[in-house]
């Protein structure tokens, strides 16, 4: 599972990974004997069915294009006409697009999700961005759909605009050939944790992709909040759930070993692989594919015990792992990442990763943070 249990180090590779190397027949072995595991990717399709929604007008993210909807109507709220002006797409992907836009009444700028909805289902990021109120949570502002010539269906959310995010951040401290100071990883870590305190023990959610591109941060004041809740769904125990989720880099092994009713503890792994790589300047577990994602964790924290492969996964507890030893994290991060004089604090940071998954309070209360 995604929890300390799984080690506190691992071996190095032939390669160079995150400033360490060693041989290790041991670990090519295990590469080419885990594409026996035939991990296979899976689709979810339980969203709730719906009927078509009120639709408004105005699509499309060109730049100047003007967008008009209505907003209030509801609990007694009068309505409004309201109107955006698409300034540039600041996101894109498989889900849609994201561009900031102003809003032509209050000159207020905002970001607008804009994504392809299947008329026969409900949203479930509309509903659960619906429930959250959190300062470390992007807010949903309001929402509208609209159609295009095609009659395709389109779900507008329109959230609170923050001009960076993480990723970017690190980037530009990479660019200059330095680290990120350790205050901010910190009080980036701290926020993550709030926002995932909340979600997990007060709604009920799973995020399902925390990366350093969903977490939205502000430059000047440097609050960060959790946003892109397109994966996130509440999990009920004893449902399955899809076991192909979550960013690569991010993805906790009982995700690869294809766990389908994992917990909340996703997250967390997640959140301490982000906390690593703000550390270390590149990635803690750089894999290639799925099976190399899990050679790259198990050369950190070493062979997972059969007792924690039965509780990822029952069905792989009788192949056969090479016996690697847990890498001592100063071996993992010094060689790279710090000075003599910082690598105090940032190795007592890292050893907070193999407490991370225990619970989200754990690293709230954590000294270190």
């Amino acid at each position: 599972m995604a929890s300390a249990s799984l080690g506190n180090g691992g071996v190095g590779s032939s390669r160079s990974v995150n400033g360490f190397k060693s041989s290790s027949s041991s670990v090519d072995w295990l590469g080419r004997e885990m594409l026996e595991m035939r991990l296979r990717d899976k689709v979810d399709h339980d969203e709730d069915r719906d009927s078509e929604p009120e639709v408004v007008d105005g699509v499309g993210a060109e730049t100047g294009h003007v967008i008009r909807t209505t907003i209030g109507g509801r609990n007694g709220q009068s309505k409004q006409n309201v109107s955006y002006i698409a300034e540039h797409a600041v996101g894109t992907g498989s889900f849609g697009v994201v561009f900031q836009a102003k809003c032509r009444e209050t000159g207020e700028i905002v970001a607008i999700k804009k994504v392809l909805q299947d008329k026969r289902y409900k949203n479930r990021e509309l509903q659960i961005m619906q429930m959250l109120d959190h300062p470390n949570i992007v807010s949903l502002k309001h929402y509208f759909f609209s159609k295009t010539d095609k009659d395709e269906l389109y779900l507008n959310l329109v959230l609170d605009y923050v001009p960076e995010t993480v990723h970017r951040t690190a980037r530009s401290y990479s660019r200059m050939n330095t680290r990120m100071p350790l205050i901010y990883v910190k009080l980036y870590t701290y926020q993550i944790c709030r926002a995932l305190a909340y979600i997990h023990n007060c709604i009920g959610i799973c995020h399902r992709d925390i990366k350093p591109q969903n977490l939205l941060v502000n430059p000047h004041t440097h609050q960060l909040k959790l946003c892109d809740f397109g994966s996130a769904k509440v999990l009920v125990k004893g449902e399955p759930n899809v076991s192909y989720i979550c960013s690569r880099y991010y993805r906790a092994p009982e995700l690869i070993f294809g766990a389908t009713e994992y917990t909340t503890a996703i997250d967390i792994w997640s959140t301490g692989c982000v906390m690593a790589e703000l550390l270390l300047g590149q990635p803690l577990f750089p894999g290639e594919s799925g099976v190399d994602q899990l050679v790259e964790i198990i050369k950190v924290l070493g062979t997972p015990t059969r007792e924690e492969i039965k509780c990822m996964n029952p069905n792989y507890t009788e192949f056969k792992f090479p016996q690697i030893k847990p890498h001592p994290w100063h071996k993992v991060c010094l060689p790279k990442a710090f000075t003599s004089g910082s690598s105090g604090p940032c190795l007592q940071v890292l050893s907070v990763l193999s407490q991370f998954a225990m619970h989200c309070f754990g690293g709230l209360h954590s000294p270190i943070l």
